[in-house]
């Protein structure tokens, strides 16, 4: 299957906010020697590119939402991992970023914090709209993964998660994405082919300005 050419001129698209970050008062007082050190005793963070922001030290730095905070907190996931210290900032100050760590490192959550804190500035969905965030996973299997992390945050605030991946049955897949949903985490056949049935009548892009 192959997805339409899109004529992006005849749509009519929302304005995006893209930096959401502001910086704590203690991150910007820090001499570059102390950033330095802080990156380098954890997990000696190395980065690549322009005027990246400086890590932070807890999750509460990023400015999430107070109820993101408690669920961390609840699962017992109160300091971020040296990844998510570095990637955290830079995502919400609208940078494009490849974050490379070790499995098991947190990068997961490094890219859906910032996703879902991103989903929350953008205006809100209205009918056959949506989503905003996506997700693109090269296996059914990480697919699920991410998606059971992605559900827990977007739970948290009320906002609404769906996940499509082959091998699954896909009735229950389109009711969720015909509801509407926040965040759409996918593997690139199954997404191909929710985009491409009923003549895209399922679901769309339109309104994607956030992707992973």
């Amino acid at each position: 299957k192959e997805l339409p050419p899109v004529d992006h001129s005849k749509i009519e698209y929302y304005p995006i906010k893209k930096n959401l970050y502001k910086q704590v008062r203690e991150i910007s007082n820090m001499p570059e020697h102390e950033v330095a050190q802080l990156r380098q005793s954890n997990g000696d963070i190395r980065i690549r590119g322009k005027h990246c922001p400086r890590p932070i030290k807890s999750f509460a730095m990023a400015g999430l939402d107070v109820r993101i905070l408690r669920m961390l907190e609840r699962k017992g996931i109160t300091t971020p991992f040296p990844i998510q210290m570095q990637a955290i900032p830079a995502l919400l100050c609208g940078r494009d970023v490849i974050a490379i760590a070790p499995t098991g490192s947190g990068k997961t959550l490094a890219y859906l914090l910032p996703m879902v804190r991103h989903v929350m500035a953008q205006p809100p969905l209205f009918y056959n709209e949506g989503p905003i965030g996506l997700v693109i996973a090269p296996t059914r299997e990480l697919a699920l993964q991410i998606n059971e992390q992605a559900e827990a945050l977007c739970h948290a605030v009320s906002l609404k998660c769906a996940c499509a991946y082959g091998g699954g049955i896909m009735g229950p897949q389109l009711s969720k994405l015909k509801a509407g949903c926040h965040i759409l985490v996918a593997t690139p056949g199954r997404l191909i082919d929710v985009l491409t049935l009923s003549n895209g009548k399922v679901t769309n892009l339109r309104r994607v300005s956030t992707v992973t």
